[in-house]
């Protein structure tokens, strides 16, 4: 009985002792914690020491302003900050945005890998496919798909689009009228997707009159806007508090909706690749499509190249071979739209070369060089992609003398740099004139398919469809800008506009 009484009396004590114990630990926790964020961030302060930046809050960063602001903010700093500048997001999560292109010329010559602290919240959409990969693997992907865009593969594909672009036409001259513009970003999205599926995913059917279609553009474009998001939201980091917040069950409705459209894509092939005629017709080509060079390395070596892997290749060309492209035609018909002299000589140099455009063929794409520069002019102010990340693996120098160490992030601003007034003189001005057969500038001032070796694989594939697309659109119609909606860029990981892209459009007699 005592030593029962005892063991009550102590117990209370023991509890209390342990708590003691405990919360004394999780302070020292605190404080290694403390002293470890201090210590990067005096590292990260001394690692960028020699750019000067905007005044920031040691915990709040830089001032925050709209997410649809960024661009215009960008573009303050470019002409403020010389070459780079360091941005602050919060506490120690920094990154240094460049926007000179000899600083993009010593950054993408080398082979850092893509900022997964960023990439990272891409992959429960499009997996770790060429987009995410880094080294060795990456490079195995790389090589097995370049063979997809050899121009023996891509020669036929220019027919495919045209009729593809055709289809969209179509859907135009039903819709249009004389008091009403068109919003023509959501109408191209369908055409791109259509054509990636024929060309690249032997997809029989037609996407643009497909109504589920649709729901995987939509999804594409949410997708968008919240890894966007959350990479600037420091709540949102932890994946646990996503997937609690209303952002992060969108975007897990949007994964599977995106996701239940390239298995079906997948499913169709494979099922088509059973029956031995198309087996057989399939690998006496010389040339495999992009999904039959994955299907086939599936099947003849599963280990090294597995169903995840297979799947995240098409969800990383379904995304980005489609909706880039879309970005980049939209923007194009746009500024053609806004400067009309230039659209009419476009016009000119298509109807002297293709008629009546009952046909076009890849040798036509190489003949029409002034639009081929109305193009490019567009894409320099409207660069599909503002920006991509690396992060740094081996500290750099750059040719002004300024460095920085292993470990940082940096920023290429596409956006930036085709915005830089040091690098394009009156970079607001849309002059076509500066992409002149004649015409000299730097290797790496205009990147609108990033550059080096981490650069587009499909960027031929996608040039040839901006000309495919702009070519027959001029034939059919003219565009006039609606003043009343001017597009407002705004940095998503594809451009987008705030307010959509709308257009007049009138046939052409």
């Amino acid at each position: 009985m005592s030593v029962s009484a005892f063991s009550l009396t102590r117990f209370p004590g023991g509890i209390s002792g342990l708590l003691q114990v405990a919360f004394l630990l999780i302070l020292l926790l605190l404080l290694f914690k403390a002293a470890q964020l201090y210590l990067h961030r005096q590292w990260l302060l001394k690692a960028v020491q020699q750019f000067p930046h905007p005044p920031f809050h040691w915990l709040f960063g830089h001032k925050r302003f709209p997410l649809d602001q960024e661009l215009q903010q960008l573009l303050k700093w470019v002409e403020k900050f010389p070459r780079a500048c360091p941005r602050w997001l919060w506490g120690s999560n920094l990154f240094v945005v460049i926007y000179d292109p000899d600083y993009m010329k010593v950054i993408m010559g080398r082979s850092d890998p893509k900022a997964l602290r960023t990439y990272k919240f891409l992959s429960p959409w499009i997996g770790y496919g060429l987009l995410l990969l880094n080294g060795q693997t990456w490079f195995q992907h790389r090589r097995m798909l370049t063979p997809a865009f050899h121009y023996d593969i891509l020669k036929p594909y220019v027919a495919i689009m045209a009729d593809s672009v055709r289809v969209m036409l179509d859907k135009w001259e039903k819709l249009i009228s004389q008091d009403s513009p068109l919003e023509v970003f959501q109408h191209v999205s369908l055409m791109t997707l259509d054509s990636i599926m024929k060309c690249a995913f032997s997809y029989q059917g037609n996407i643009q009159l497909d109504r589920k279609s649709y729901s995987y553009v939509q999804a594409i474009g949410d997708l968008n806007r919240l890894v966007f998001t959350r990479v600037r939201n420091v709540l949102h980091q932890n994946n646990t508090i996503y997937r609690l917040s209303s952002n992060g069950r969108l975007s897990d409705q949007a994964c599977q909706i995106a996701h239940k459209h390239t298995d079906q894509v997948i499913q169709q092939r494979k099922a088509q690749l059973k029956d031995e005629g198309e087996l057989e017709k399939a690998k006496g080509k010389r040339r495999l499509d992009f999904l039959d060079i994955l299907l086939f390395a599936n099947m003849e070596n599963g280990n090294s190249f597995s169903d995840k892997d297979l799947r995240a290749e098409v969800d990383t060309f379904m995304f980005e071979g489609h909706d880039t492209t879309a970005s980049g035609i939209s923007w194009i018909l746009y500024a053609l739209a806004a400067h009309p002299k230039h659209q009419q000589r476009c016009r000119e140099e298509v109807q002297s070369l293709l008629g009546n455009g009952a046909s076009i063929t890849w040798d036509q794409l190489d003949q029409m060089p002034y639009t081929t520069m109305c193009i490019k002019e567009a894409l320099r102010l409207y660069p599909p992609v503002p920006n991509v990340s690396r992060e740094l693996t081996k500290p750099v120098t750059f040719p002004d003398g300024r460095s920085l160490p292993k470990g940082i992030v940096v920023s290429l601003s596409i956006y930036g740099l085709h915005h830089n007034p040091k690098v394009w003189p009156s970079p607001e001005v849309f002059d076509p004139s500066r992409f002149a057969p004649d015409s000299t500038r730097h290797s790496h001032s205009f990147l609108p398919f990033s550059g080096g070796p981490r650069n587009c694989i499909g960027k031929q594939f996608a040039m040839n469809e901006l000309k495919v697309a702009v070519a027959l659109t001029l034939l059919r119609f003219e565009l006039l800008p609606d003043p009343t909606r001017i597009p407002f860029p705004v940095s998503r990981l594809v451009l987008r506009s705030k307010n959509g892209i709308h257009l007049y459009l009138r046939k052409l007699q």
